[in-house]
């Protein structure tokens, strides 16, 4: 990792490894191995509107495909916490560093819990690996898109962008933990404050309560089923009512025949003249590849797709459009 980055965010890594050391386990293993690349699997009509409007809409966690969400990680956390030993180690364990720490943190994240429920808005994507280039991953194509064309966009994301804090957004690995995986981790976490008790006494005290309750946020928020194990999934996190941006709009739209309040991540470099980091994240700049799942009309997409992909000004489009090979029934 050369790219030069801010003294506050490179704190803010090493903070993730005492912190979330499994998310910043995933984050460095993933860029190591796997060069940055996600992948988007959606219906082929919402993908020529991410490609016209360079924009990917973040939707609220209430209205996911799994409808347990969040609070599935908010029960695993409750499991671990309601044992009054693990409690009393972790807040310990945070105290020594700076007194009373621990408790604001909780309190923050209760006082914010409601809000965390109703006003998280995610945007999914999932780890593609070289051997998907051709035809994608048959799990996925199974899963989203029902009956319906289906396409998967493939991005390259660079492991760290200032654009990310000029939208005030954060992407995170899933984890995909049962409730003894998660009071591992969680253990694990004590014993890296008890390790690192010198360093942390030098954190500023709000930074340092703000990442315990970023921590507590991260992980209901980013802790799945490990049926879901498969799909390999990481999310981009914003909240509106905690952090906003004035770059990410909301608009209204009919999903599924549901009425809901989307929040559109623009991929678009235009959008604010003032921050060159937000070049980033430009649609042409991240777009990798385009592959059109099984269809029986992969040609005319082919044929959507590059002229869709040429006016985004992504070159060399009719390079970079693939058809699924894969033979299943839609």
């Amino acid at each position: 990792m050369t790219t030069e980055i801010p003294e506050a965010v490179a704190l803010g890594i090493e903070l993730e490894g005492i912190l979330m050391p499994i998310a910043r386990k995933q984050r460095d293993d993933f860029y190591e191995h796997k060069g940055g690349r996600f992948v988007h699997y959606t219906p082929a009509e919402a993908a020529l509107k991410i490609i016209n409007s360079k924009r990917i809409w973040m939707r609220n966690a209430m209205c996911m495909s799994d409808y347990r969400e969040i609070n599935h990680g908010y029960e695993l956390f409750r499991g671990f916490f309601g044992d009054k030993n693990n409690a009393d180690r972790f807040i310990a364990a945070l105290d020594a560093c700076a007194p009373n720490i621990a408790h604001e943190a909780i309190g923050l994240f209760n006082q914010w819990w409601r809000n965390i429920q109703s006003d998280t808005y995610i945007a999914s994507i999932s780890e593609h690996d070289d051997e998907e280039d051709l035809h994608g991953r048959l799990s996925m194509w199974r899963a989203y898109g029902g009956n319906s064309a289906r396409v998967a966009i493939v991005f390259r994301v660079p492991w760290y962008t200032g654009a990310a804090q000029e939208l005030n957004i954060t992407l995170n690995p899933v984890a995909y933990l049962d409730p003894a995986e998660l009071n591992s981790e969680l253990n694990t976490v004590i014993r890296n404050v008890g390790e690192n008790i010198d360093f942390l006494k030098t954190i500023d005290r709000n930074v340092l309560r703000d990442y315990v309750f970023a921590m507590f946020m991260v992980g209901v928020t980013c802790l799945k089923h490990e049926g879901f194990k498969e799909e390999r999934e990481w999310r981009v996190l914003y909240s509106p009512k905690f952090n906003p941006s004035h770059l990410i709009k909301p608009s209204l739209e009919t999903i599924g025949g549901v009425p809901q309040t989307v929040h559109e991540l623009p991929l678009d470099k235009t959008v604010s003249t003032a921050s060159a980091a937000l070049a980033d994240l430009d649609f042409a700049k991240v777009f990798d590849r385009l592959i059109i799942g099984p269809s029986p009309y992969p040609y005319a997409q082919y044929e959507a797709f590059v002229s869709a992909l040429q006016r985004a000004g992504v070159e060399n489009a009719g390079q970079r459009v693939y058809i699924s090979g894969i033979p299943i029934r839609t």
